[in-house]
């Protein structure tokens, strides 16, 4: 079975309230156990970064800045991306990318 990144993007920091803060990792624990046994890791958040390219090293993220990451398995692309439509991050406001990760 295939295995896919899921990249969060968008939807600005954890909220403010710890109450809030509760409430949304309530949310985010509800979608992995829904996920079920296709979860292979539920991720974490991002923190710093530098960036290494051929120019050297700077701070910060690259152009395209992730905030998080998952990893799933799902027979195809399409099953993955429909595990991922009831994640609550969506319902913030972010978007979710999903990359399979291509065995050479």
């Amino acid at each position: 079975m295939p295995t896919y990144l899921i990249t969060y993007h968008g939807a600005g920091g954890p909220p403010s309230s710890p109450e809030a803060r509760d409430q949304m990792m309530a949310a985010f624990q509800a979608w992995v156990a829904s996920v079920g046994d296709h979860m292979i890791d539920p991720g974490a958040p991002l923190g710093p970064a530098k960036t290494v390219s051929s120019a050297g090293v700077s701070d910060g993220a690259a152009e395209a800045q992730i905030g998080g990451y998952s990893v799933i398995k799902a027979d195809d692309l399409d099953a993955a991306a429909g595990l991922v439509k009831s994640h609550p991050f969506v319902s913030r406001g972010g978007s979710l990318q999903v990359c399979e990760a291509v065995a050479p």
